[in-house]
């Protein structure tokens, strides 16, 4: 989106205002709470170790809570990390967006600490919790004095080892200086209006919009407008690839690669690449730009990423999950990419004959038994699918194959034969 100023009158406010629509700092918070007492604020207050910053409570002054429909990126601990802040925490809500219940979380999490240090705690917070996602995400703002006052904190709930490329260990990172710059931050990957995946930003605003509309009597020129003033958060690539510059640019280049990857685009890769695009280091989580490639299908830009001279990581062929091309296997085999009987099976489920062979010879080259191992790992694959279809049809287990794509798995696997 071109930067646009969208200025919305009193009179438009205060209609916003009455639909549960927040503006602040240039984005849109929606299924707004009232404003947060000066009382509360106070009390809030005397509980940290410093004062709340300027901001945070301008913006208690406007909301007390309510929810943000965007997307963030954060690096933490290598990683790029997608940050899920999507609720402003509130006072009452009983549930994960309890502000006064992730105060006191913290406060035991502090004297917890404090025990374990063999220190006693002063009951003074240093970094007050006001927003995140359920459990998993949580974003803090500073009070303690210092020079890192005020400054925004995004904290991520490490995840089991059998999610690859997420974090597997809690960590925290900032944001920004400040909450002005942490909605700064806050962006859209992809056009509302126009998507290009499945599951975007955006979503959910709209259909709150669209029900105020249709059900509660929000004039459907002001919804346009404020969905306009929305999306000029939408990350511009386009204009930066045609001055040459996007290369100087890595979190608006990572948006443009993510564009790539989610049509499958590779004429677009091969533009980046020309454009000085790094596509070095990790687009998702840990996972390299050709790993996201591969993970979503998107096979055409996974071979522009190799022919660009992407890296390829060493497990690369291991998170198979639908019928990869020969070429892209041999790209792949030839950029790094370890064989494994493993990935050999994979394939053949996947009805990747071709490619499963490719990776049977190379396995077969580092001198490893390979019809044993084959078997071994066929074997094991076919029971675990067969008790997971029969799960599936007796409604006791939900599989986004469905018992459809896990029948041809089976069929695929028993039908191949090494060569």
């Amino acid at each position: 989106m071109n930067k646009v100023d969208i200025c919305f009158s009193p009179e438009e406010i205060t209609s916003l205002r009455v639909h549960g629509v927040v503006l602040f700092s240039g984005r849109v918070i929606f299924d707004a709470e009232p404003p947060m007492p000066e009382a509360r604020m106070a009390s809030i207050e005397a509980l940290c170790a410093g004062p709340v910053p300027e901001a945070l409570l301008a913006l208690w002054a406007q909301t007390a809570g309510g929810r943000l429909d965007y997307d963030l990126s954060v690096a933490m601990n290598s990683n790029i990390e997608s940050v899920s802040w999507s609720e402003l925490f509130w006072d009452g809500s009983n549930g994960y967006r309890d502000l006064q219940g992730w105060i006191e979380h913290e406060q035991e999490l502090a004297e917890e600490a404090a025990d374990e240090e063999g220190r006693v705690w002063n009951g003074k917070l240093t970094h007050l919790p006001f927003g995140g996602f359920e459990y998993l995400d949580r974003v803090y703002a500073v009070v303690k004095p210092g020079a890192e006052h005020g400054s925004i904190v995004a904290w991520k709930h490490g995840l089991p080892p059998a999610w690859t490329h997420a974090l597997h260990e809690d960590d925290a990172s900032t944001v920004a200086s400040d909450l002005r710059g942490a909605f700064a931050a806050l962006h859209l990957n992809e056009d509302p209006l126009a998507p290009v995946s499945d599951h975007f930003s955006g979503q959910s605003l709209l259909e709150y919009l669209h029900d105020r509309c249709e059900g509660h009597g929000l004039e459907r020129s002001l919804m346009e407008k404020l969905v306009a003033f929305y999306r000029v958060a939408v990350v511009d690539w386009r204009a930066p690839l045609a001055t040459g510059t996007l290369g100087q640019q890595p979190s608006v280049a990572r948006a443009a690669l993510r564009h790539a990857i989610a049509t499958d685009d590779a004429r677009l890769v091969a533009q980046l690449a020309a454009a000085g695009v790094s596509f070095h280091g990790p687009q998702q989580g840990s996972a390299l730009a050709t790993d996201v490639a591969i993970c979503k299908g998107a096979f055409a830009a996974a071979i522009a990423l190799v022919h660009a001279g992407a890296p390829v990581a060493r497990e690369a062929l291991t998170n198979i999950d639908s019928p990869i091309p020969p070429e892209l296997t041999s790209a792949l085999l030839a950029h790094g990419a370890a064989p494994e009987v493993t990935a050999v099976v994979k394939c053949a489920a996947c009805g990747a004959a071709q490619s499963a062979q490719l990776i049977a010879n190379a396995c077969a080259q580092t001198g490893l038994d390979l019809p044993a191992a084959f078997a071994s790992e066929c074997d094991a694959t076919l029971i675990e699918l067969k008790a997971t279809l029969l799960k599936v049809r007796r409604g006791k287990l939900g599989h986004y194959l469905g018992p459809e794509g896990l029948s041809a798995r089976i069929e695929h696997l028993q039908r191949f034969k090494l060569v």
